[in-house]
């Protein structure tokens, strides 16, 4: 894995949101570049979704954040769609990034040994030379554990401001059951009206 001081690579990898991103397009600012497993599985959506909620403290610091992974654009998308998350996320199928960052490693799981991605969080400075690594992340708290280091007050998006994809939600509204009319109250048996008092005869005259 590369460490403090290191260049990054030259890298061109699509993002989620349809855009082209370019190492050489970044040089000038710093950014993070945060390496997972895969998309839409636990521990990832958590780490995701935690970047998502803090992105307004990233913005308002001018530090773009890029999620990077080996899954297609097309997972992306899907993933990026499902969490409303509001940053890119990098395809790189064909392990062009992240063999050449180092994060390409053997695992094991239940006996068996695998590679796949590891868990990694780099911070680029300006001349595009890595500033910080965090070579084993925890997906909980992770996005603050970043702000802490670059020294950014978090600023978490209340859940009304979460972006919600256009289509989902036109979706969620033509197929949420409508609500049922509340019951009428039923009448209650109508009053008797009294009987009518009887006049009192008339007195006769006297003679």
């Amino acid at each position: 894995m590369l460490d403090v001081g290191a260049s990054i690579p030259d890298f061109s990898l699509k993002g989620s949101q349809g855009q082209l991103v370019t190492a050489a397009a970044l040089r000038g600012q710093r950014f993070v570049l945060y390496f997972y497993p895969k998309d839409d599985t636990p521990g990832c959506t958590k780490e995701a979704c935690g970047f998502r909620d803090h992105l307004p403290s990233f913005q308002g610091a001018s530090v773009p954040v890029f999620g990077v992974s080996a899954d297609t654009e097309s997972s992306h998308h899907k993933f990026a769609i499902k969490y409303a998350l509001n940053f890119p996320l990098l395809a790189d199928p064909e392990l062009t990034l992240v063999k050449s960052m180092g994060v390409w490693v053997q695992k094991s799981m239940y006996g068996k040994t695998y590679m796949g991605v590891v868990r990694a969080t780099f911070v680029i400075d300006a001349q595009g030379r890595i500033e910080k690594v965090w070579p084993k992340v925890s997906p909980d708290a992770h996005a603050e554990e970043v702000l802490e280091y670059l020294g950014i007050l978090a600023k978490k998006i209340a859940p009304a401001e979460q972006a919600v994809p256009a289509k989902e939600a036109a979706l969620a509204k033509k197929t949420a059951p409508a609500r049922k009319a509340a019951p009428a109250k039923k009448a209650g048996p109508a009053k008797k009206t009294a009987p009518a008092k009887k006049a009192a005869p008339a007195k006769k005259a006297k003679r």
